[in-house]
Parts: C-alpha cells; structure tokens; sequence
C-alpha cells in the first residue's frame, strides 16, 4: 500500500508542472480606427518642397501659398504658419580684418496659408543670394475638429 500510494505521489508531482503552466497569450489586434491622422503629410512652396532655388524664382514664389497633401495627393487647408526670414549681409571684421557674414533673423506668424503682401513686397526688394526662408509650425485642419502639424519648409536662395 505505501508502495502504491509512493508511486502516486511521485507520478503527481512529475506531472504537476506541466498543468501548472500559463498558456500563451496571442497579441490583441489593433481595433480599427476609422478618423486616424493621414499617414505622410509633405508641405510645398508652389511646386517645391524644402530646397535650394535660384532667386527669380523665388521672387515668383512670394506671392504663392503653402499647400499641404497627404500619401493619397489629397490637399488640406493651411490655417497659419510661423515664417523666419534668414538675412546674409556680409561685413569685414574689425579685430581679425576678414570679411565674414551677418545674420539678421526677421519673421511674423500668418494666420492664412500664403505671406501678406506687405511681406511678399519687403521681401520681393530685399532678397538676396544666400537668404534663408523658413516655414515652420504649419497647421492644417484635417477634419471638423482636428487639427495637425505638417512638416517644415526650408527654402535657400542661390
């Protein structure tokens, strides 16, 4: 009998572990959201995105507005924009008797998707090869009540 009842004790404590494991959980799936945010916003200038252009054509550019698409060329309304103008004035250092450049960094935010033309004149008279134009803190609706951030634009005069 303790034969038996030492034969069953041990048969259950070999088996006890293998019931004694969790089972594998599978990864939940993602419920589907139907108003999700676009998945690649890309900003321009006219017909460019962030590059170096001549400066007619830049001056062209002044008047244009900024446009927002998404993967699907779909287009958003921009609402405002924050705008940096990157000045380059040369000058010939005092102490050192080199010429070097001066940077001079002017801008305004814009509630509306193009410069005002106040701007688009200033800039039209003053820019210059090695200017810089920023476009940055673009906000665009998206739906109803969603609003989002698209990409920066940076625009280099040559």
């Amino acid at each position: 009998m303790q034969k038996h009842l030492l034969l069953s004790f041990l048969f259950a404590a070999a088996v006890s572990p293998a019931f004694a494991q969790s089972p594998k959980k599978t990864a939940a799936k993602p419920a589907v959201v139907t108003n999700k945010r676009p998945m690649k916003l890309r900003s321009s200038w006219g017909i460019y995105l962030s590059d170096t252009l001549p400066k007619n054509e830049v001056i062209k550019l002044l008047d244009s507005a900024l446009i927002v698409r998404d993967e699907k060329n779909i287009k958003y309304p921009v609402l405002s924009f924050a705008f940096t103008y990157e000045r380059h004035e040369p000058y010939l250092n005092d102490t050192t008797g080199q010429p070097a450049l001066y940077k001079d960094f002017t801008g305004d935010n814009f509630k509306a998707a193009a410069l005002s033309p106040v701007w688009s004149k200033g800039l039209k008279e003053s820019l210059q090869t090695g200017d810089v134009l920023y476009f940055d803190e673009i906000i665009i609706k998206y739906a109803e009540e969603k609003f989002y951030k698209a990409p920066s634009l940076k625009i280099s005069v040559k």
